[in-house]
């Protein structure tokens, strides 16, 4: 029997390997503009003690400020929430009587203890549990909270991580989107702002659209360490062979100038 079909597919298997497109997490990661989007608020998830809760339930008729994390992130959903909490301290409207801060788990991997993480870290920063809240769900219900704010991101199965935006989306008390609040730590002038607008249920327009991507981050010394240092190596090498190249040919082009007659 011929093992030509044999070794033809396992040819064509590595070379559809091969040709498969690399992660992009710049592509997959991003927000959709989607201002006054409708936010389901009933759908139940637990939160940091265990208990089952929902978006409305926690919320008691006041604006939501929900910031799409990974509990057990290790990159910078830690900035992101101890950024906020900050900011929150120098504006006027407090959590618990102005407003509700959800830490919202991207990962359904994740459960009240890994809920309990963020939870501990915003009631830290802002003095106290009041306002705070983080959740954890099933994978179909955080699509479609994720989905409904035009939050897109994505798993890298290589590194296993999530490629993920900082930012922290504005909700009205009816679960309207009112906007989002980008980076890590945006003005508290701008944050208060934007709570009085979803307040009236009104969009608001909250600065600068700034992309923070969230992957590859090491929040020790504050850089993308793998991802930057990748790519400066990259171009680092392709750099230092151009370097050696250049060389190469005008020392070939010197060589040939002293060996042709006069």
């Amino acid at each position: 029997m011929s093992r030509l079909p044999l070794v033809l597919a396992l040819l064509l298997a590595a070379f559809g390997a091969r040709a498969a497109p690399p992660f992009d997490p710049f592509g997959v990661a991003t927000i959709d503009a989607r201002p006054g989007a409708q936010i389901p608020l009933d759908l139940p998830f637990q939160d940091e003690t265990g208990r089952t809760v929902t978006l409305r339930g926690l919320a008691h008729g006041r604006p939501i400020l929900l910031a799409p994390v990974q509990h057990r992130c290790p990159n910078i959903c830690i900035a992101t929430l101890e950024g906020l909490a900050r900011v929150l301290r120098g504006q006027t409207a407090r959590p618990g009587r102005d407003v509700e801060v959800v830490a919202f788990g991207i990962d359904p991997r994740e459960g009240p203890a890994d809920a309990a993480v963020s939870a501990r870290r915003l009631e830290a920063g802002l003095a106290g549990p009041a306002g705070v809240a983080a959740l954890t769900g099933p994978a179909s219900r955080i699509a479609q909270v994720t989905q409904a704010l035009g939050y897109r991101y994505a798993w890298d199965t290589r590194i296993g991580q999530y490629a993920h935006v900082a930012a922290v989306a504005v909700l009205s008390p009816g679960g309207r989107l009112s906007g989002w609040l980008y980076g890590v730590a945006p003005p508290p002038t701008l944050v208060h702002a934007a709570i009085a607008a979803a307040a009236r249920g009104g969009v608001a327009s909250l600065g600068e659209r700034l992309l923070l991507l969230c992957y590859h981050y090491d929040p020790v010394s504050g850089r993308y360490d793998v991802l930057v240092m990748d790519l400066l190596g990259g171009a680092a090498a392709l750099t230092a062979l151009t370097l050696a190249g250049f060389i190469g040919l005008m020392l070939l082009r010197e060589r040939r100038a002293r060996s042709a007659p006069p």
